[in-house]
């Protein structure tokens, strides 16, 4: 089982208790930072969001399905109070617990289902090689995104695509997307859709920079189409990375490189997955 498959073997065994990110770290076997940046990289979810999430999908259940109270059931989430309950519950599903337990149904709201370690997602990519890079400078468009809510990246590729290749100081003919962690943030990420610049001079409005420190990489190839890319990251970070004998460097988390290998206009071919590795 890989260590993302034992982190959640471990959440949906002991999501009724009163577990820490330490004691999900431990089952997984990877230290508390290592296991926030790379949960949400494979499966789209925060660890904390998903928790939260199957606890109150749990909750919703026993709502209907139970004869106790609201706050016997709000106890049994881990939550300290009425008042605490129903606040978490309507964030998460936009409706109180009252109210679902009068309608007697969930059928209009998203539970937050099980996360199932499907094994065609842990086929090996290609790699990896290894290489060292000297300090690069990236210039692009960058937003924030919460894990499992970053369907709009195609969207941040489409504007900058209309930027690509026109880009002053641009190196190079390929684009780089760039993930980074907000350090002391477990619910979002930074990705960048970039380029490799000279100098910061006559940007784009819009556009910021990111330097990245020369460091040593271990580098993954995908084929196929970029939406199956998790399934190769699930590898990446769930088995290989914990059984190499390295460590994830500090910046950044990775990032995609495509080239004249792949097609943007189709969303097939070739890209190479840089991770940032040492000793």
């Amino acid at each position: 089982m890989s260590a993302i498959g034992r982190a959640i073997w471990f959440i949906e065994s002991h999501s009724a208790s009163d577990i820490s990110l330490d004691d999900i770290s431990d089952a997984a076997g990877l230290s508390r930072y290592h296991l926030s940046r790379v949960f949400g990289l494979v499966t789209g979810h925060s660890i904390s969001g998903y928790l939260r999430g199957r606890r109150l999908s749990a909750a919703a259940l026993a709502l209907i399905g139970s004869s106790s109270s609201i706050l016997e059931v709000a106890l049994g989430a881990r939550y300290g109070s009425h008042e605490a309950f129903t606040r978490a519950f309507r964030d998460q599903f936009g409706i109180t617990p009252d109210a679902i337990r009068k309608q007697g149904h969930v059928r209009n709201i998203a539970l937050v289902e099980p996360i199932k370690m499907d094994p065609a997602r842990l086929n090996e990519p290609e790699g990896p090689r290894f290489e060292s890079l000297p300090p690069m400078l990236f210039a692009g468009l960058q937003e924030t995104y919460g894990y499992g809510d970053n369907a709009a990246i195609p969207s941040l590729w489409q504007k900058f695509n209309s930027y690509f290749g026109n880009i002053s100081g641009q190196r190079g003919n390929a684009a780089y997307g760039i993930c980074t962690h907000i350090q002391g943030e477990t619910e979002t990420f930074r990705y960048m859709a970039g380029a490799e610049v000279t100098d910061a001079d006559d940007l784009p409005e819009g556009f910021t920079t990111l330097k990245v420190p020369a460091q040593r990489y271990a580098v993954f190839t995908h084929r196929g189409h970029v939406s199956a890319i998790a399934a190769t990251m699930h590898h990446i970070f769930g088995t290989w990375l914990p059984s190499s004998g390295l460590q994830h460097a500090e910046m950044p988390d990775m990032f995609e490189r495509y080239d004249e290998r792949f097609d943007p206009h189709t969303g097939t071919g070739i890209t190479e997955i840089w991770i940032p590795v040492k000793e």
